[in-house]
């Protein structure tokens, strides 16, 4: 009977693996993001906190009976609710590195699951095998920190691959790093330089370890005279490892804030994690008007380096592009260079530290400057379009942060509708802390703009719940998926309405 409901609980861990091995692929292979999610998923309702419940109580009648065990695999098998074996916006892909982790984590659970059922036997041994069942997303962690020296010896050749491309080629490099602002600021900074010299930007989000490296020996070819790596992290040494083997002529800041803060605990480690960009650049473009980037400025120039400092608000940066009316002036240098238009949906800070890389590097800045007119938003992130329907759509679900969010809901503010302007979101995720507060905070000020705010899925939904009714005045509607919100404003929405879609949410999250 034991070993027939050892098996069962087997069955159970496997399939329950496959849940967060998907998380964890997801993921970026994180040690401790199984268990992180785990507890998101577990306790995201009542209907999961019962499930634990009946995990718990199984666990302990196990020990007098052990069919008591198939119970734990049930709720393994069926839980957590809202979370599928079968992911819709990110299925599981087998590829090499997923089988390494696959087995080693089988090993570990096999292991300890013999030693439970072999060595202990009896209930107990079923009791701790069920257990351990339980504790699959932990199994998963411990791998994928086992497991992280053997990626990294296998992703060595692709890193010495690309550092002998760079040199061959040796074009300028430009890094752009921040916590936000750092894929508009490269595409922006490629199209005003795609006119003057031959630029090549990393593509899309290449910004680890291994999308960097494949950027490089994938897309730079002979005759790049520019070279502009977008270089993500985080935490502490990701980026000076990246800075190790492409070393940058010019560091980029664009913006520190509390975007991946429950990763990296704080604000000033945020801070010192971006600045490692800047350690071998001979100039740093800053946005001064983030006050964590301000106070580099006389560090950074007395060790030497150039530093461009650069602005949307501060008529003294080195490069200031501060709205005036329906345009925007261009100051460089404490010269005007004229009046410029900045798109709808392009951020002027970011078009600023564009500018300002463009100057470090030497560009003839009379060339590029006509150029700005024509900046388009970057693909998913502040776009505008109107839909067949006739509905005008503001695609800014690339966005997850408050700066971002903020310009999002000024953007709607501004639009020229007869009918309802609508926000749907799921809020803002992995701001430690302070996300909480944030989202409320957000969800407060949808409130003051939209007529009809639409929460979806139940990550964020009690914050921006509350943020909502407190101001009141508009439609609430809470949706389980973005699937449903859309059937929504498909049905309910015509010409003359505004949809704002802020941020969203792979199938992961709650």
């Amino acid at each position: 009977m034991s070993y027939l409901v050892a098996v069962v609980l087997l069955a159970a861990a496997a399939a329950s693996g496959l849940r967060w091995l998907r998380v964890v692929q997801r993921e970026h292979y994180l040690g401790g993001s199984a268990t992180r999610f785990a507890l998101r998923w577990w306790t995201c309702d009542v209907a999961n906190v019962v499930l634990i419940g009946v995990v718990v109580l199984s666990l302990l009648a196990t020990f007098i009976s052990a069919y008591a065990g198939v119970a734990v695999a049930i709720v393994l098998i069926v839980g957590p609710f809202g979370l599928p074996l079968k992911g819709s916006t990110s299925s599981l892909a087998w590829t090499d590195r997923l089988k390494r982790l696959t087995t080693i984590a089988g090993a570990i659970y096999l292991i300890i699951a013999v030693l439970c059922v072999v060595a202990l036997g009896g209930n107990t041994g079923i009791a701790l095998l069920g257990l351990l069942s339980a504790l699959v997303p932990v199994v998963i962690d411990v791998a994928c920190i086992a497991a992280q020296p053997l990626e990294d010896k296998k992703m060595q050749p692709f890193i010495d691959q690309a550092q002998r491309r760079l040199a061959a080629v040796s074009p300028r490099v430009v890094a752009i790093t921040g916590s936000y602002g750092k894929t508009s600021t490269k595409n922006h900074l490629a199209d005003l330089l795609s006119g003057s010299v031959a630029v090549v930007p990393t593509p899309r989000s290449f910004n680890n370890r291994a999308g960097l490296a494949r950027a490089v020996n994938e897309q730079l070819v002979e005759g790049t005279q520019v070279f502009i790596a977008e270089m993500g992290t985080y935490g502490p040494g990701e980026i000076a490892d990246l800075c190790s083997w492409c070393p940058p002529e010019i560091a980029v800041m664009t913006a520190i804030g509390p975007v991946h803060l429950e990763r990296f605990g704080s604000l000033d480690v945020t801070l010192a994690a971006k600045t490692e960009i800047t350690t071998n650049a001979s100039v740093v473009v800053l946005n001064a008007d983030d006050e964590r980037l301000a106070t580099l400025v006389t560090p950074l120039q007395a060790q030497g380096k150039r530093v461009i400092a650069v602005s949307a608000h501060r008529h003294d940066a080195d490069v200031a592009l501060i709205a005036d009316g329906d345009h925007f002036s261009l100051t460089i240098d404490g010269e005007l260079r004229g009046a410029v238009h900045i798109p709808e949906g392009v951020q002027p800070s970011n078009v600023a530290c564009a500018i300002g890389a463009a100057m470090a590097l030497g560009v003839d800045l009379a060339a590029i400057i006509p150029r700005i007119d024509a900046l388009p938003a970057v693909q998913n992130r502040l776009t505008v379009a109107v839909a067949p329907s006739g509905v005008r759509i503001i695609d800014d679900t690339f966005n997850a942060n408050p700066a971002g969010a903020a310009a999002a809901l000024r953007v709607l503010n501004a639009q020229h509708v007869e009918g309802r302007r609508v926000v749907v979101t799921p809020g803002m995720i992995e701001l430690g802390e302070k996300q909480r507060e944030e989202n409320e905070r957000f969800g407060a000020r949808c409130a003051e703009i939209a007529d009809v705010v639409i929460v979806v899925r139940r990550t964020n939904r009690a914050a921006l719940k509350r943020g909502v009714e407190r101001i009141g005045g508009c439609e609430l509607r809470l949706e389980d998926s973005r699937e449903e919100a859309v059937a929504w404003i498909r049905k309910n929405l015509g010409p003359g309405d505004c949809v704002l879609y802020e941020n969203d949410l792979p199938d992961n999250y709650p």
